[in-house]
């Protein structure tokens, strides 16, 4: 195989043709860099959370499908991906995964005792979550602390402890985790029922719209609640207003649970995030 043929295949094993993951665990990574900052955080705290997102949100994809690759072959919209179909091994796969995550390690290297530590529940998290829908019954709230760590840690990385605004803001984020994750588990419903998989979608049955909205509404109560403690103003505040109008949407999306609909309101979810950054942003320059 080609050198080039390779990288591809490295493309899309890692997921950077489909950015939305990212952007998932870069906003909230955002919220807490910007916060711990106090609207001012060091260029070098930027670079390393975005760049440690990228990489760790890549090597968490590795894994996943290294994990799923026995499941994937009996899904359709899955079964190309590069190591259930064979092309890519599945020991190239976890020293890929290795690869990065330590790479991810190096870049935190020179920032303070604490966020080493807290480094390693992270990567724990990350490398953990795949196989947690063989037991768990909501794997969503798994990935909400997995994708949501950075913001303990950044808060780590520029205050040397972390508050209990940052641990509110996490738990915001599970709950959010739980909202997008189950509009994408209502898309895989029948396939996850066929196969014996746990999702949040077929936990939440029936009233699976009724909790998507209701995390989203205990998402931005949390917010609210951290942004009263923090003293932020009135920009933050619209920032939420946007995001409630924004979820107010995806009701509109997902409420008849067409696949296609619901696929869509998790990719909007990306909107939801830059909202509340936006607002966190305008208010500390303001």
């Amino acid at each position: 195989m080609k050198l080039t043929e390779r990288l591809h295949l490295y493309y899309q094993l890692t997921r950077l043709n489909r950015p939305i993951g990212i952007l998932l665990l870069l906003w909230p990574t955002l919220w807490g860099v910007w916060i711990a900052g106090n609207g001012h955080p060091a260029g070098h705290i930027v670079l390393i959370f975005t760049l440690g997102t990228l990489l760790m949100r890549s090597s968490g994809c590795v894994i996943n499908d290294f994990a799923d690759r026995h499941i994937d072959k009996h899904v359709e919209r899955t079964q190309h991906r590069p190591i259930t179909s064979g092309r890519i091994g599945s020991r190239e796969a976890v020293w890929l995964a290795a690869i990065l995550a330590v790479i991810s390690f190096l870049l935190i290297l020179p920032l303070n005792r604490l966020t080493l530590l807290l480094s390693i529940p992270a990567v724990f998290l990350a490398g953990s979550y795949p196989f947690t829908k063989r037991f768990f019954v909501i794997p969503q709230a798994y990935l909400g602390i997995a994708f949501g760590f950075g913001i303990p840690m950044a808060f780590a990385a520029q205050l040397d402890h972390v508050p209990p605004v940052a641990w509110l803001l996490l738990l915001a984020n599970v709950f959010w985790a739980i909202a997008y994750d189950t509009e994408y588990a209502m898309v895989d419903r029948n396939d996850d029922i066929h196969l014996g998989i746990h999702s949040s979608a077929l936990f939440f049955g029936k009233y699976d719209v009724a909790a998507v909205m209701a995390c989203y509404a205990l998402t931005l109560a949390l917010l609210a609640v951290a942004g009263l403690m923090m003293g932020m103003g009135a920009a933050y505040f619209i920032g939420l207003l946007v995001a409630v109008s924004i979820s107010l949407h995806h009701y509109q999306l997902i409420k008849g649970r067409e696949r296609e609909e619901c696929f869509r309101a998790f990719l909007h979810n990306n909107w939801i995030g830059a909202a509340i950054f936006a607002g966190i942003i305008t208010d500390y320059l303001i």
